[in-house]
């Protein structure tokens, strides 16, 4: 038994008024498919064009390890060279991914390959993150502390986006104090008699390739994996909903800060505490 998943609309093109108007103000997920034609980007952004430009930089790894009391928030587990790490996705599947790293920062060369797109919203212009992973290298279910709406575009071969609403969230096992999932939840192949909610979960599912773009709501949870090895660029605007304005200043301000204190008290116990009380809250929520 597989989650219940329907694909994500796809158009070619859109006009910015009925990008607005029929999924920024609805708070729909789509595919644009040709958005980035005009774009250098499209026929650079491979990962040689990477490694040739960026392969002497000195990049923040992840793996798909489980949270522990001792990491801090988005502390990377591991460092390697850029040239390196693309080396090791063009031979094997590795777990190692870039997350969130403002490559452009320190390549400033990348700002000229791509168009801050005209498409009805207001893009916050200094934080264009890059994302890199190889073959089934997975990203924990989560949706974004800032509630952003996000355009999410992949480069070089092929990724799968699994998104919930956040009229979802009680199905999902959300952690609490946190932004993820039950982190031991295999969202290819959920087992449904230790996770029972996740049946009446209703989300959305596409496989993006080079060039497309995936546009994700504010306050939508994502789960991704990549088919192949490549890598995918985000921009954002700010959240458009008043209450997801508040939530996103609550989980900068309060949340995060508080969970670190947390974990330095409290250690593993406070990690295991919030993973059982996960499951606690959303069956007594869901009435299982």
């Amino acid at each position: 038994m597989k989650l219940n998943l329907v694909e994500i609309p796809r158009v070619k093109s859109i006009s910015k008024e009925d990008f607005y108007k029929n999924y920024v103000k609805k708070q729909k997920p789509l595919v644009i498919e040709e958005l980035t034609a005009d774009w250098p980007a499209f026929y650079k952004w491979k990962l040689e064009y990477i490694k040739e430009i960026a392969g002497d930089k000195i990049v923040p790894l992840y793996d798909d390890r489980p949270v522990s009391h001792k990491d801090g928030f988005n502390e990377a587990h591991a460092q390697m060279k850029m040239s390196d790490y693309i080396n090791l996705l063009q031979k094997e599947p590795t777990n190692y991914r870039i997350f969130l790293y403002n490559l452009m920062k320190e390549v400033p060369i990348l700002r000229d390959d791509f168009k801050w797109p005209d498409i009805g919203l207001k893009l916050i212009k200094q934080l264009p993150m890059l994302f890199f992973g190889g073959t089934n290298a997975k990203v924990f279910i989560h949706y974004d502390i800032d509630y952003s709406n996000i355009l999410h575009f992949h480069f070089h071969g092929e990724k799968q986006c699994v998104l919930f609403g956040p009229d979802q969230t009680p199905y999902l096992y959300k952690v609490p104090h946190s932004l993820i999932s039950r982190e031991d939840i295999d969202y290819d192949n959920p087992d449904f008699e230790k996770f029972p909610a996740l049946k009446q979960a209703q989300g959305f599912v596409c496989n993006l390739k080079h060039g497309e773009m995936l546009y994700m709501p504010e306050g939508y949870w994502h789960y991704m994996k990549y088919i192949t090895p490549g890598f995918s660029m985000s921009l954002r605007a700010y959240p458009m909903r008043i209450s997801s304005l508040f939530k996103a200043g609550y989980n900068l301000l309060i949340m995060r800060h508080f969970d670190v204190m947390m974990r330095k008290w409290k250690g593993q116990a406070w990690i295991n505490y919030k993973n059982e009380k996960a499951i606690t809250d959303t069956h007594r929520k869901v009435k299982i």
